[in-house]
């Protein structure tokens, strides 16, 4: 494989131990689920998500300012996605007609 290959993978994050592994029983396919131990989600500049690795390390004064700042520039980067994917879609509508 080449550099530029391992570098395009995206990292997984390893399964949780038999210890750690939290066991939810679903009942039905509509079920909802809070995560809230987890961390809320980033938008990556490049649109891919992932999580704040030290959320449950954070404070809840950390985690309220990190949050706020979070909220606002996933507004952004999910903007900038969206304008991205309908200029995309555009260009392509223009070259088939």
């Amino acid at each position: 494989m080449t550099e530029t290959a391992t570098t395009e993978r995206p990292l997984l994050l390893a399964p949780p131990s038999g210890d750690d592994a939290v066991k939810i029983a679903v009942d039905n396919e509509f079920a909802k689920f809070k995560l809230d131990a987890l961390g809320p989600m980033v938008v990556n500049s490049d649109g891919t998500l992932s999580r704040i690795a030290n959320w449950v390390n954070m404070t809840p004064e950390e985690q309220a300012r990190t949050l706020r700042v979070l909220s606002a520039r996933n507004k952004i980067r999910l903007a900038g996605q969206q304008q991205k994917a309908q200029n995309t879609s555009e260009s392509v509508t223009t070259e088939n007609q």
